[in-house]
């Protein structure tokens, strides 16, 4: 199993109500085939400060949000942060069941996350900033949706 970092060192993340349930059933789902990277995505939840989704800041990454991210080479990246089933590398629609999309998850423009690569190699990325998509509101999760969520 993957080392996580404590608590205290990490920043404070902010997270939707919608996109907390949805993420959670999504993690629970994910358990038996992906079991770090759920238990990773479980531990960011369960710190993360759990808000409206009205009352999200414009500038936290939240499922859909478009965010631009300086890693620890230095390198900058441009990414949307995506369901599993709308991931594609390629296309820069990253998957919150990876390990840098749940690093990102709950981030505002400005914060910095360490985070632990499927090597073990610690990294770290700063959040240079996000774009957010327009969601409907009304958004949930109903249980026949978590498979196609996986998928």
């Amino acid at each position: 199993m993957k080392k996580h970092i404590q608590n205290s060192q990490k920043p404070s993340i902010v997270i939707g109500e919608t996109d907390h349930q949805r993420l959670n059933k999504l993690a629970l789902a994910a358990a038996d085939r992906l079991p770090e990277v759920s238990d990773g995505l479980l531990i960011e939840l369960e710190r993360a400060l759990v808000v409206a989704d009205t009352s999200v800041p414009r500038n936290v990454v939240r499922m859909g949000s478009t965010v631009e991210y300086e890693a620890d080479t230095g390198d900058g990246r441009t990414v949307t942060l995506v369901f599993p089933k709308d991931a594609d590398i390629s296309e820069g629609r990253i998957s919150v069941l990876t390990p840098i999309g749940t690093a990102l998850l709950g981030l505002s423009a400005g914060q910095t996350m360490g985070w632990s690569g499927r090597d073990d190699r610690r990294h770290k990325l700063t959040v240079l900033a996000v774009t957010q998509q327009h969601r409907p509101e009304s958004e949930g999760l109903r249980s026949s949706e978590t498979s196609r969520l996986l998928a």
